[in-house]
């Protein structure tokens, strides 16, 4: 049971990806370890032992509590958790919940995930605070945030080493404070010493944040969410649904994969691209086989059948040597957009 001096009185909610971990450190090392808020962080981090090592990190910073969130555990204030490497974070009215759902964005964990369910649990006692990253994750789940009375806190752009997922959620909806990283420690001091009084999140922030804790959901609530879209979900299969109330144009299907249109793009050009990687070996391993065939009737004197056989060959390898050259300036193509993201 949770004692009422460990419960937080607020939620603060981080979510970063590029040049993430070192907007990280900069911002907890102004938070001392007796604030009256629970801090919950999720670095878009590839690598199984990348959570112990983050923590490890952010420990040698700060005064609060590092540790890797567990299923079920309480929340308690002065405690930072970092999200199980592979695993969603999510949090429920005084408690950690972690799960091994379908990817969101792209990501798991995802940071929309975490403050959907954050702003579903505390509302207006929830601090969204998105940091340095490329793409959009986070700007969904500010927007539950906003709608749910918390409040929206940006790093400045302009000072961020990756401005993409700060600018997404600016671009979306109106922020509270779009500040500097060394004005963001004073921030939160000020905005904890406030009174808030809880009130209950929107319907369908609630239900979202309900099907997130599922590995499988029911599709009749998709639907209620959303309205079928002409497009499928790239990893299973499966119709995806256009969700409503949002501010920005995202998708998710009945497993429960979700998309921001930006980031479907880019999983549908990595599908695209795998396919074409299998139709070309299928294509070159008929060529070889072709050649073997005709190399055998060769020899037994079936000259005709033979050549049909290398005339098949040659008309296939006009198809394999285009299929490259799609690859190839596809391939290009795909670097030249991920540098200009990086710049």
């Amino acid at each position: 049971m949770l004692s009422m001096d460990s419960s937080p009185k607020f939620i603060i909610v981080i979510g970063a990806s590029a040049g993430g971990i070192n907007a990280s450190r900069e911002l907890i090392t102004q938070l001392s370890g007796n604030i009256e808020a629970a801090v919950f962080i999720i670095l878009h981090l590839s690598g199984k032992a990348i959570s112990d090592i983050l923590v490890q990190r952010l420990q040698s910073y700060t005064s609060l509590t590092c540790k890797i969130a567990r299923n079920g555990e309480p929340i308690r204030k002065g405690t930072l958790y970092v999200a199980p490497s592979d695993y969603h974070m999510l949090v429920q009215k005084g408690q950690v919940v972690i799960g091994q759902g379908p990817a969101e964005n792209r990501w798991r964990p995802s940071i929309d995930v975490l403050f959907r369910s954050a702003a579903a649990a505390y509302s207006t006692r929830v601090i969204g605070i998105i940091l340095t990253g490329m793409l959009n994750d986070g700007a969904s789940g500010m927007h539950a945030i906003k709608r749910s009375g918390g409040t929206c806190i940006v790093q400045d752009p302009n000072k961020a080493e990756f401005p993409d997922m700060p600018l997404s959620v600016l671009n979306n909806q109106e922020v509270d404070y779009c500040v500097e990283l060394s004005r963001m420690g004073p921030l939160l001091k000020k905005l904890m010493q406030r009174t808030v009084e809880e009130k209950e999140a929107p319907a369908d922030v609630l239900a979202e944040a309900e099907l997130a804790e599922r590995t499988s959901t029911n599709i009749g609530k998709v639907r209620d969410l959303g309205t079928r879209s002409i497009y499928v979900c790239p990893d299973c299969g499966g119709g995806l649904w256009q969700m409503k109330e949002d501010s920005v144009d995202r998708y998710r299907c009945h497993v429960g994969h979700a998309y921001t249109e930006k980031d479907l793009f880019v999983k549908q050009g990595e599908s695209l691209e795998n396919t074409l990687w299998v139709a070309l070996r299928m294509m070159e391993e008929r060529s070889v086989l072709l050649e073997k065939m005709a190399n055998d009737e060769r020899k037994k004197g079936l000259n005709s059948l033979a050549a049909a056989k290398d005339e098949r060959r040659a008309d296939l390898q006009q198809h394999i040597d285009k299929l490259k050259e799609i690859l190839f300036t596809e391939h290009r193509e795909e670097e030249k957009g991920n540098f200009g993201e990086r710049m």
